[in-house]
């Protein structure tokens, strides 16, 4: 049984609206049943695919920092000319997209999930050095058929687009104190990609006055499509109609 469906997706729904952003080589099928879940709850939702995904790792070599952030900020104003409100949320390196949108545009609030300030991989600092001598990093690992059916992404990872991830980690830490919409910070606690301490220096070092952090001891990762997901959902869900907010 396969779920991948790498191409973008939008939901129509009510007035607020939530972005969700994918991950480093990742594709929007990882975020699909969150965003059927919030459709179901009349939600307008969109997905786009960020420039240099879905295609080759050849194409995404050619892409980078300011590429990503233009696909993430165009779906964006597509969705605010829909929409009353818009929400940014992203996985990963998507969430790192969100908050970066959050810095700098009017947002309704931001919910970035396993956002990296910190990489398990410590020979990603090194990647610059690597590029003139090596392209591409082949994945060897393999992740459980409930996460990999949902996984349409890459299978080896351009090392130039790993120094341009690194700069955008930097860019949105710097950013963090811009931040003044309302924040919700999810974390999983097997997370083999990012540290999780990453959750906690985005919560600590955020401009947001209204702020809160969860951590999800089920999953890894791909925190969307794992163990944890329905909570995920649930908990998303009620952020976006938390009374301190605007009501859906």
């Amino acid at each position: 049984m396969t779920l991948k469906r790498p191409e973008a997706f939008e939901f129509p729904g009510g007035k607020t609206g939530v972005l969700l952003i994918h991950g480093f080589t990742g594709t929007p099928s990882e975020l699909r049943p969150m965003g059927e879940y919030l459709a179901s709850k009349g939600v307008t939702v969109k997905a786009p695919l960020l420039a240099g995904h879905g295609t080759t790792p050849e194409q995404m070599m050619k892409t980078g920092m300011k590429d990503w952030i233009k696909s993430a900020g165009d779906a964006f104003f597509e969705l605010q000319r829909k929409c009353d409100q818009v929400y940014v949320a992203g996985l990963s390196m998507g969430g790192a997209l969100a908050l970066h949108i959050a810095a700098r545009l009017p947002v309704a609030g931001v919910i970035p999930m396993c956002a990296p300030v910190f990489l398990t991989d410590r020979r990603a600092k090194f990647s610059r050095f690597v590029v003139p001598f090596k392209k591409f990093h082949v994945h060897r690992g393999a992740h459980p058929e409930h996460i990999d059916m949902y996984l349409a992404g890459y299978k080896k990872t351009p090392i130039r687009c790993v120094t341009e991830l690194l700069k955008l980690i930097r860019t949105v830490r710097n950013e963090l104190r811009e931040i003044k919409a309302p924040a919700f910070i999810l974390q999983a606690e097997q997370d083999t990609t990012v540290r999780p301490e990453s959750a906690e220096y985005i919560y600590k070092h955020i401009g947001s006055r209204q702020k809160q952090i969860k951590w999800y001891p089920n999953s890894g990762h791909i925190l969307t499509v794992d163990h944890d997901r329905e909570q995920v959902f649930e908990d998303v869900a009620a952020f976006l109609s938390s009374k301190e907010l605007i009501r859906l």
